[in-house]
């Protein structure tokens, strides 16, 4: 017997039958409790209660053992017993898994562009102070403007490289870029590259609406982001969360409130994705959480201590599950204080004490429900997972991720054309072909020509040199050839007065002076035309 509901999902019991109500799931909610209380053991049954009524599910899992879910549970004596206590028979089920792993080792590779993650999110990454976000921001909007695509973190170098040597045509426009900034900012993606933060960044980008489908039964998929390596950085761990939801809220519409959500996402460990965050992305944060309910998301944190999340975002999350807290010290005590004072107070219940005294699987509950008012808190025993509970092997993994609906989409990377290659072959052009013969030097003249002659015959085989004068005509310039050409007519106008007077000179009297400019004018104007 299954006790969910068409429209709710069963948790648990308290006095009654204790319900996550579907259109109420998009509110957020708060899984919080001491390590071993039984974190992991809820976050799967809610996750499996979505996945039977066609929510698709995010799941990260930080210490491999959500990926059980995959597989079908064992009626273990604990189990049987009791799901008999709560009132249903026990019965083992397994449920549409699709494994990702941001290094495409234990499931398909997630990969975002530079682009998409955007200079706020990177400058989190990097740890970048003002300054250097400053010089970040210089960077995308030159790759914007030109037309440079940001895919992977060579164009990212590139495009740095590119800003610090026209740094001074950029200052003006844009403000200050020094080339000690740029070294900072390349040694700080040198960290990330070593971390492993290149095969994050590329082509295939993840598309979301990979996220979002239901298999042949109408069951919502359940992806479960391999999470244990990529805790090890958590730093890049947080940010690619908070890139994830700020996607979504993006790119997904407007639709409201629904008798179910589109998508939930658990973020477990949650208290990374606010560790030392500076106040813009903790505004974002809030934003993205306060917003992102009205497409159809519903987010869930998982953490320790529900003092781990701000006070604006903790005051979104109107589910609550409370697995025990052991008040050892100062800040334990105001923690669990905190979390009893966040529920709504049950008059036979002593909130702050039972916190104290719950045994593993137990927990705090308050849903939402009714006109979305929050419900009076219970002391609830959790109901056992159907899936398997624990990790599955290596093979079973393999065999999930054979079957996956996206295998082959994302497990191998492309290197598309983007600002590394556009701005390495720019440089390409401009350097022009190779010269390593020593120049020649200008003919001498046999005869003993004049000095007009002499000069002039100079004159013309280094210009000939320096603007490629033996180039056929009609013969299409490089982009570089064509910068280097206008450059140097500026230049060239404002040296023939000086070098026809020298000449003049030569001839003699202010006749010659005038010859001579005239001259010079004259194979001037011949050779840039060419």
């Amino acid at each position: 017997m299954n006790p969910d509901k068409s429209d709710a999902i069963f948790v648990g019991k308290s006095g009654k039958p204790e319900y996550l109500a579907l259109p109420f799931a998009n509110r957020h909610g708060l899984v919080a409790g001491a390590t071993g209380t039984g974190k992991t053991v809820t976050l799967q049954v809610l996750a499996e209660g979505l996945s039977r009524a066609g929510v698709s599910v995010f799941a990260a899992d930080v210490k491999g053992d959500l990926s059980g879910i995959a597989a079908a549970g064992e009626a273990k004596d604990a189990f049987v017993q009791r799901a008999s206590q709560l009132g249903f028979d026990y019965e083992p089920d397994r449920f549409p898994v699709v494994f990702w792993d941001l290094f495409g080792e234990q499931g398909h590779p997630i990969r975002a562009t530079i682009s998409e993650m955007g200079p706020l999110l990177l400058s989190r990454l990097l740890d970048l102070n003002d300054t250097q976000e400053g010089a970040l921001n210089i960077a995308f909007r030159v790759a914007d403007e030109q037309g440079l695509l940001l895919l992977d973190l060579k164009d990212l170098r590139t495009m740095l490289n590119y800003i610090a040597e026209h740094a001074s045509e950029l200052t003006t426009q844009y403000g200050n870029v020094t080339k000690a900034t740029v070294g900072t900012i390349q040694r700080a993606l040198l960290v990330l590259e070593n971390q492993g933060g290149e095969k994050f960044f590329g082509e295939p980008a993840l598309s979301l609406k990979d996220f979002i489908r239901t298999d042949r039964d109408g069951r919502g998929a359940i992806n479960v982001l391999a999470a244990d390596k990529l805790m090890e950085n958590p730093r890049l761990y947080a940010t690619f969360l908070l890139w994830l939801l700020s996607e979504l809220f993006e790119d997904l519409p407007e639709i409201g409130d629904q008798p179910t959500p589109k998508l939930c996402f658990f973020f477990d460990e949650a208290h990374l994705l606010f560790t030392d965050a500076p106040k813009a992305l903790l505004d974002k944060i809030e934003q993205v959480v306060r917003l992102i309910r009205s497409k159809g998301v519903g987010v869930y944190f998982v953490t320790q201590n529900p003092l781990d999340v701000p006070d604006k975002v903790l005051a979104q999350l109107s589910n609550r599950v409370q697995h025990a807290l052991r008040a050892f010290t100062p800040r334990d005590q105001k923690a669990v204080t905190a979390a009893a004072d966040t529920f709504r107070q049950n008059p036979d219940l002593d909130t702050a004490k039972v916190i104290m005294e719950l045994a593993k699987g137990e927990a705090l509950t308050s849903f939402l429900e009714g006109n979305g008012t929050p419900s009076i808190v219970e002391r609830t025993t959790i109901r056992p997972p159907s899936a398997r509970l624990g990790p599955i092997t290596d093979d079973e993994r393999r065999a999930v991720m054979n079957a996956s609906p996206v295998r082959g989409k994302y497990d191998q990377a492309i290197d598309e054309e983007s600002a590394y290659e556009k701005l390495t072959g720019r440089v390409q052009s401009t350097a022009g072909p190779s010269t390593t013969s020593a120049p020649q030097a200008p003919p001498t003249d046999p005869q003993g020509s004049d000095a007009a002659g002499g000069i002039l015959g100079g004159l013309g085989a280094v210009l000939g040199g320096i603007f490629g004068t033996s180039r056929p005509r009609n013969q299409r310039l490089s982009e570089g050839q064509l910068i280097a050409r206008s450059v140097t007519r500026a230049v060239a106008g404002r040296v023939v007065g000086q070098m026809g007077a020298n000449i003049g000179r030569s001839i003699g009297g202010s006749m010659g002076g005038t010859v001579g400019r005239a001259i010079v004018r004259g194979a001037l104007g011949g050779i840039l035309r060419r």
